[in-house]
């Protein structure tokens, strides 16, 4: 089959369409014949999981298709049966077939299109960990989203307008938040700057929104932490910037009762990544399957073009999901 490979070190291509062998699923595994897969900065970027060993590694950490092969521990009590459409946040989804581990699958809701279900798994389910798990967002609070025409912002803005919540976020195109207005963004703040805590005091009647969302990275944390209000929460899950420190203003911190924390699956075990799985299903994924919520793509690439969709996504011209369609 297909593969492709990222090379670690700086070399001249460093994307590379390999052939290899089919993998043969695990006992708790399922062999999936991947239909489209979606891209994630991260994979891309140093000091995320690509870039922890030497050498290359196969890449894409997204994936949905069908299943042709189930490993021997997956009984009937799972309900999974060959040819079933399924998605998860997986390995090596950028091929014609990955593993998946039945405990990260979920079944792809009818009306929802393989392309579509590919840049849910990792995109939503971190979405999932941001807003609800530690989040915990709730109907009418105030969210604000630095970055929000990335792929997390975007799922941030429809799941949060799902539950209930009014949204604010900033982008360093208005153009970009134009595009976000269908969606029910309340408030676009076009910025690249941290000089939004005027706005977004102004909004809030001076009480400060009840999360942020901070997808951008050091550059903006000490602004979003001065724009939460009494018990607000910072959830931090990128840093395109590179910017990795910040000021802590710990008097706000102590006084305001704030929590700050970090979303990242790096260190989690396989089990603690599979943990919100079925809290998504039951909770989110119906808003899916009734179209509440939707994959907001932006560009649909070839499988022979993933260059050129790397190249798409590092120039940060996008609005939503960038996709690798693999198997028409």
């Amino acid at each position: 089959m297909k593969s492709y490979w990222m090379h670690v070190g700086d070399v001249p291509n460093p994307i590379e369409l390999r052939e290899v062998p089919i993998p043969l699923p695990g006992p708790t595994q399922a062999l999936v014949k991947i239909h489209a897969a979606g891209l994630n900065r991260g994979e891309f970027i140093k000091g995320h999981g690509l870039h922890g060993s030497q050498g290359a590694k196969a890449i894409g950490m997204e994936g949905a298709g069908e299943i042709t092969a189930l490993g021997e521990k997956v009984t009937a009590a799972t309900g999974l049966k060959l040819g079933d459409r399924v998605m998860a946040r997986c390995a090596a989804t950028f091929a014609e077939y990955a593993l998946m581990d039945i405990k990260e699958m979920m079944p792809i809701p009818a009306n929802v299109s393989y392309e579509e279900a590919s840049c849910i798994p990792l995109t939503f389910l971190v979405t999932y960990d941001l807003l609800v798990q530690q989040g915990r967002l709730k109907a009418n609070d105030w969210l604000l989203v630095n970055g929000v025409s990335s792929g997390v912002g975007v799922a941030s803005l429809q799941m949060a307008k799902a539950l209930g919540a009014k949204v604010m976020g900033t982008s360093g195109s208005q153009e970009k938040l134009n595009k976000l207005a269908p969606l029910g963004l309340d408030l676009g703040i076009c910025t690249r700057a941290p000089n939004f805590y005027d706005q977004v005091m102004a909004t809030t009647q001076g009480k400060g929104v009840q999360l942020v969302v901070n997808t951008v990275g050091g550059s903006v944390f000490a602004e979003s932490l001065r724009c939460l209000c009494f018990q607000g929460r910072l959830g931090t899950v990128g840093y395109v910037d590179g910017v990795l420190n910040a000021p802590l203003d710990i008097e706000a911190l102590h006084a305001k009762r704030l929590t700050l924390f970090g979303v990242s699956n790096k260190l989690r075990t396989p089990d603690q990544r599979a943990e919100p799985v079925s809290g998504f299903v039951k909770d989110i994924l119906p808003a899916f399957a009734d179209g509440r919520i939707q994959s907001s793509i932006d560009t649909v690439f070839p499988f022979e073009d993933m260059v050129a969709a790397k190249a798409l996504m590092e120039s940060n011209s996008h609005v939503g999901k960038i996709v690798l369609r693999v198997l028409s």
